[in-house]
């Protein structure tokens, strides 16, 4: 099974794990999944290299016809690999669950083939590109505009990619928010659920901020020769 298209259970966007390689730096990719069905769908996460990737969350519940966003963070590495080339691999399993069935509730043989369930499997490549590649991609699909300054360029794509960050950590506090949520519901837990609503409200509004002064903060301007 590939990453998109077809009849499967789930869709995974993007088709591969895309990582910008720095020593010593982490770089992460984010992986949306897509419940394809009117069934409650269950992920799972493996990694041919478990010690290199920290993945979260890397197992889930996936309600009908929602969606979910899975962080693969590449710890910083010491060398690089022959040729930038990385022969690592995930593998996303799913299958379904009865109705409203919480991850905590997921018994060990889910995603156990001998178990006579039906387990859809989604193999997903790894690629590392330098940092100058990815530069130069960004600037062929013209997301980067010639017309502006080098130094404008730069700033421009730093203000994207601290957006872009902001989004996707709001994204993944949300869906720790209505996991814990669930759980707190079916376990009476109420006092702990209102504390971490409330911080996670307080979060919420500090991104927001965050997000607004991006958004609203133009490009800075290098003055033209005459």
């Amino acid at each position: 099974m590939t990453a998109g298209g077809g009849n499967q259970l789930i869709s995974v966007h993007p088709e591969e794990l895309k990582f910008i390689f720095e020593l010593e730096k982490q770089s992460f990719c984010d992986l949306k999944v897509i419940n394809n069905t009117e069934h409650h769908v269950a992920f799972k996460v493996k990694t041919t290299s478990p010690k290199k990737y920290f993945v979260r969350p890397n197992t889930g519940v996936v309600q009908p016809w929602d969606s979910c966003i899975i962080r693969v963070t590449l710890q910083a590495q010491r060398e690089s690999p022959p040729d930038m080339q990385c022969k690592d691999k995930f593998l996303l399993q799913s299958t379904i669950v009865p109705s409203n069935t919480d991850v905590d509730d997921l018994p060990p043989d889910t995603f156990n083939k001998d178990s006579g369930k039906t387990i859809e499997e989604c193999k997903l490549r790894v690629v590392y590109v330098s940092p100058s590649s990815a530069q130069g991609n960004l600037e062929d699909e013209g997301l980067v505009s010639a017309t502006r300054s080098p130094d404008a360029n730069s700033a421009l794509q730093r203000l994207k990619d601290e957006r872009d960050a902001a989004v996707r950590q709001t994204q993944l506090l949300q869906q720790d928010l209505d996991m814990l949520k669930r759980r707190g519901q079916r376990k009476g837990v109420r006092g702990f659920s209102l504390m971490f609503a409330a911080f996670v409200g307080l979060i919420g509004i500090m991104v927001g901020l965050i997000l607004n002064l991006l958004l609203s903060s133009p490009p800075p301007t290098v003055p033209q020769n005459d």
